[in-house]
Parts: C-alpha cells; sequence; structure tokens
C-alpha cells in the first residue's frame, strides 16, 4: 500500500465519520429512558440466562 491510498482511505473514513455525525440527533430525554430500561431488561435476561445454566450444570455434576 503506498502513501496515496493510505491516505485516501483516511480521507474517505473521515468524511464517512462528518457524515454519521450530521445524521445522529441527541435522542430525547423519553427517548433516553426507553433505551436505559430495554438496555437493563436485556442485562438482566443475559444474567439469568447465564445463571439458569450455571445452576442446571451445578444439579447435574
Amino acid at each position: 500500500m503506498n502513501i496515496n491510498e493510505q491516505l485516501g482511505r483516511l480521507k474517505s473514513f473521515v468524511l464517512e465519520c462528518k457524515r454519521v455525525f450530521i445524521v445522529t440527533k441527541k435522542p430525547t430525554k423519553e427517548e433516553f429512558k426507553t433505551i436505559v430500561k430495554v438496555s437493563g431488561l436485556g442485562m438482566i435476561l443475559i444474567g439469568l440466562v447465564g445463571f439458569l445454566i450455571i445452576l442446571i450444570k451445578q444439579l447435574i455434576f
């Protein structure tokens, strides 16, 4: 890879980042609360599944 290709890739990356920042917006308070609730529920569910797997493993062996 020569220097021109690397600079081209870097420029492309920076332009793509700029486009993403322009398109995104700050969530409203209500949207943020919903995201926190859903994320927390997902973490709890994953934790419970892991706990149940370990509990079943302990009971079997």
